[in-house]
């Protein structure tokens, strides 16, 4: 027995739990004045964790980000997958999958200890989210990079590549920036260009996300289980 589904739904959740919990814990943490009123893409008033650290924002974001990480970490299985049927081989490829394991074990981390207090505590929520965004930045520019060479000639992938590209030539940008903060702002203006970065990378991650699923639902990429059950 064989049962298909469509392979989008995949990246697009993987993408859109993360964003729509994001999104509800800084509302709800804005009513409940758990944190300033400000839009955090441009004030950088908050980061995203002290958005979603206390009460019920904190239970809802978590709801949502945890199967999020599973589902991010199964999409990079899938994207290694689907570049090697494509033609894509070497190291960065095998590599893939395993990284984005490990950025997802460490979102796991991350949500899982968010809005617990203690130093350890404290440790796992930093080191959580250094690693998942570390691990998430690789295997996008890998994705990225073997999309380019092996898809490009594709005119139903050419949008959806060229997207992902975009998005990942973003990434060193943000990365200059946050390196010669220090050398050009205060200190109290480094923190809040560094919560800005962490939101705007945030946005980056998920519309990588949705550009996989737009390149899948484009070639209408399938997801197949195999049952060697008797009829």
């Amino acid at each position: 027995m064989h049962l298909a589904w469509p392979a989008y739904w995949l990246p697009l959740l993987g993408g859109l739990l993360p964003l729509i919990g994001t999104v509800v814990a800084l509302h709800l943490s804005q009513q409940l004045s758990l944190i300033p009123v400000c839009n955090p893409f441009f004030d950088g008033c908050v980061s995203i964790s002290r958005a979603a650290r206390h009460d019920l924002p904190n239970y809802l974001f978590r709801a949502l980000l945890l199967p999020a990480a599973a589902l991010q970490a199964l999409t990079w299985w899938v994207v290694a997958a689907w570049l090697r049927e494509r033609g894509a081989t070497g190291q960065l490829l095998r590599a893939l999958p395993w990284v984005g394991l490990v950025g997802g074990a460490f979102l796991v981390l991350y949500g899982t200890f968010l809005g617990t207090e203690g130093d350890a505590y404290r440790w796992m929520r930093r080191y959580g989210v250094i690693f998942y965004f570390g691990c998430t930045c690789i295997a996008m520019v890998i994705s990225a990079g073997l999309s380019q060479r092996h898809l490009d000639h594709d005119a139903r992938l050419r949008a959806p590549v060229r997207a992902m590209l975009a998005l990942v030539a973003a990434l060193p940008l943000m990365g200059l920036v946050s390196a010669t903060a220090p050398l050009l702002f205060s200190p109290g203006r480094v923190d809040a260009l560094e919560n800005i970065l962490e939101w705007w990378a945030g946005l980056i991650f998920t519309l990588f996300f949705f550009a996989l699923a737009w390149a899948w639902a484009r070639t209408d990429l399938r997801l197949t289980l195999l049952s060697d059950a008797p009829r």
